[in-house]
């Protein structure tokens, strides 16, 4: 059986032959854990498997950290309005489309397609967040804040998305009421979380100038805090933890550049570890056979979705100051799917084993989940890097 030390270290190989192959990075170590899983070689104990939540929480955190981080508001003033409707309308269509065909073309029913759905609809920041930082620092479309409309776009899509997951999972399991929890529970949630954020990064801000804490320290600091957060999402007041994780980010950047600019450098190498342990285990957890069943249904349900958010995306830019090749590029940036299907795709299965219900809905769902990484993340990766040369400036 392979230990931790082992797994670190064919991910990272496996990564760095992928990016030599100009493909994401990511799709090396997922497929590392697909080889190595019990279901396949059975290189890797289910014991060691258990410790997965932990991981996926922090891969979360850390990627959720960054984005916030790299979002600057004058960026972001110029092109709020279209930012606000791309973090909402696409992702919601994509996820409504799928909720709709799911149950017709697979053994689901509604409220577990939307489960799907909700999980297939959220962008992957582990692809578009290290891209986008890097057409920042290249000035590549940041005349216009193109970049910065993504992150911003793409960090409250991703967190619509686990939101409202998040209650279907609640309604699914528990019974929880479906109108009070998405209706009345949305909008606190998503103020409550910029508040705490806002609050919490000014208070850290205070904190660390008085007691001149250092830098790995402040980041570590953030780590803790940021996971207290999403354990206390479910307390009876609850709020966004990962919009207030952005805001925490968001706040440090306004206040204090510099301190900003070496916590993102430090939480970029603690990703490479989140990342390695991330992929390559839910990759382990993943019933290569289940997927292969799904086969072409799930990938005709994959595509539909993308196509429909492409669309919906390209009707939000409409009036907008993007030129046609620009408006391409953003449509790009919504295709890859990695870190929340990675961190959320096992959810479903998890909590079925645990209350001791049927599981083929829930391996069902996490084969499509790992399905969608494997075809959007290269294809999506690929095709932003190809088009931001050609249609940013």
């Amino acid at each position: 059986m392979l230990g931790i030390a082992e797994l670190i270290l064919i991910g990272l190989l496996a990564a760095y032959l992928f990016r030599r192959l100009r493909l994401p990075s990511l799709l090396g170590m997922l497929l590392v854990g697909l080889v190595i899983s019990p279901h396949a070689l059975g290189w890797v104990s289910p014991a060691f498997l258990e410790f997965s939540d932990a991981f996926r929480v922090l891969a979360l955190v850390v990627i959720l950290l960054r984005a916030g981080l790299q979002i600057r508001w004058p960026a972001l003033k110029h092109v709020s309005k279209k930012a606000i409707l791309l973090a909402f309308i696409p992702g919601l269509c994509e996820a409504l489309t799928i909720t709709f065909l799911a149950p017709l073309w697979m053994p689901l029913t509604c409220i577990e397609a939307a489960l799907l759905g909700f999980i297939l609809a959220a962008v992957s920041p582990a692809v578009i967040v290290p891209m986008m930082i890097d057409y920042q620092s290249r000035g590549l479309g940041m005349k216009k804040g193109i970049p910065t409309m993504v992150l911003a776009a793409s960090a409250i899509d991703d967190v619509l998305a686990v939101f409202i997951f998040s209650v279907l999972l609640g309604v699914y399991l528990n019974g929880q009421d479906l109108f009070s929890g998405l209706v009345v529970g949305l909008p606190i949630a998503l103020m409550g979380g910029v508040m705490i954020g806002f609050g919490v990064g000014y208070l850290l801000i205070h904190l660390f100038d008085r007691f001149q804490v250092r830098s790995t320290q402040q980041m570590l600091i953030l780590i803790a805090i940021s996971v207290l957060l999403i354990q206390m999402e479910h307390m009876p007041l609850s709020i966004s933890p990962y919009i207030a994780i952005v805001s925490m980010g968001f706040v440090i950047l306004e206040k204090r550049e510099s301190m900003a600019d070496e916590l993102s450098k430090k939480l970029s190498q603690v990703w490479i570890f989140a990342s390695v342990l991330l992929f390559v285990m839910i990759g382990a957890q993943t019933d290569v056979h289940v997927a292969w069943s799904a086969g072409w249904t799930s990938l005709m349900l994959i595509l539909c979705g993308l196509l429909v958010r492409s669309a919906a995306v390209l009707l939000t830019l409409v009036n907008s100051v993007l030129s046609m090749r620009e408006r391409y590029f953003v449509v790009f940036s919504f295709w890859p799917k990695a870190t929340v299907q990675a961190a959320m795709g096992a959810v479903p299965l998890t909590m079925m084993v645990g209350m001791g219900m049927d599981t083929l809905p829930g391996e069902l769902i996490l084969a499509v989940s790992v399905l969608s990484i494997l075809i959007t993340a290269p294809l999506g990766a690929i095709a932003v890097a190809l088009s931001a040369e050609r249609c940013l400036k």
